[in-house]
């Protein structure tokens, strides 16, 4: 099973891509790089995903954006975290772990 793909829960993506952004201004494509690096390659966001979320993230304004130049020279979108970013991230980190402790006791209860 090491190194298989699996689809995203569904509410998860913004905070992976919050959670992301926790670390500095990315564009897109190094989102997605960073999620699937990390993930040890098991998490992968399509760009059919990942960019009507980051446009709805912006609209709630946990992130802005600018234009800046990527690492090949390339100009790109770059995000960043709002204050109301890092805020709606706690909340989201907060649900996401009480989540999962629920969860887990439940698959060992069995």
């Amino acid at each position: 099973m090491m190194n298989e793909r699996i689809d995203l829960p569904q509410g998860t993506l913004d905070l992976l891509i919050l959670r992301t952004l926790a670390l500095g201004p990315q564009h897109g494509w190094a989102i997605s790089e960073r999620v699937q690096q990390v993930s040890s390659d098991v998490l992968q966001i399509q760009q059919g995903s990942l960019y009507p979320a980051l446009h709805r993230l912006e609209r709630r304004g946990w992130i802005k954006s600018h234009w800046g130049t990527s690492d090949n020279n390339r100009k790109a979108k770059f995000y960043g975290l709002t204050p109301a970013g890092k805020k709606q991230l706690a909340v989201e980190t907060e649900s996401w772990r009480k989540l999962t402790v629920a969860v887990t006791q439940i698959l060992e209860s069995a």
